[in-house]
């Protein structure tokens, strides 16, 4: 019975992100950094923020609050179904206990995860790809589509190190120097798949 269900779980994310996605933003990366690259899709659920100046859906507060308005009255039913939707296909790796919200970005004023996550608004495709000395995120566009048809990877931001933030993979999280956070979400149970896999050939 658990095993049908995990066929079918992955027949549904086959669809939701198509194979070859990934294999193109990590080539694509290998040929512009020279080393090894994992990309991992981040959920296209909204990120939640803990930032003074921001609201909880990170946008500025005190701006576009009459457009905000009509938006957020228009999103209603389509917010509500989403919601159902993703209860019924999380794959239990990245909420906080049963009621509690969990907040992505954290950070002071003006923190520095700001300017990764501000450039992830309205990404239909978002994904983080890593390799030892760079991150980047990069946008693929819809993931629904066959990859063939798809335009080429774009490099939404990137940072090499020592300025590069932080990387803790397997607190899904990236930390920069003034403390602010990114904790990413990944997109289903194939990503979370995926990186333990990367994480247990690359700890032995």
């Amino acid at each position: 019975m658990f095993a049908h269900q995990e066929q079918l779980d992955a027949q549904q994310e086959s669809l939701m992100v198509r194979p070859g996605f990934r294999e193109r933003v990590e080539g694509f990366l290998r040929g512009q950094w020279r080393e090894p690259v994992i990309a991992l899709r981040l959920s296209d659920n909204k990120l939640t923020f803990e930032v003074p100046g921001r609201r909880g859906d990170g946008t500025v507060e005190g701006e576009n609050q009459v457009g905000r308005f009509f938006g957020n009255a228009l999103r209603g039913v389509g917010t509500a179904a989403a919601a159902v939707f993703a209860v019924a296909n999380s794959s239990g790796g990245s909420g906080g206990p049963k009621g509690e919200r969990e907040v992505h970005v954290r950070g002071p004023a003006n923190a520095m995860v700001l300017d990764l996550v501000d450039r992830l608004r309205g990404v239909s495709g978002p994904w983080l790809a890593f390799s030892p000395s760079y991150i980047a995120a990069v946008d693929t566009g819809s993931t629904f589509r066959d990859p063939a048809d798809a335009p080429p990877p774009r490099i939404l931001w990137q940072a090499r190190k020592p300025q590069a933030p932080e990387v803790r993979f397997r607190g899904h999280t990236l930390v920069w120097p003034d403390g602010s956070s990114f904790r990413f979400p990944l997109h289903s149970r194939t990503e979370d798949q995926y990186l333990r896999q990367y994480l247990d050939s690359h700890t032995k």
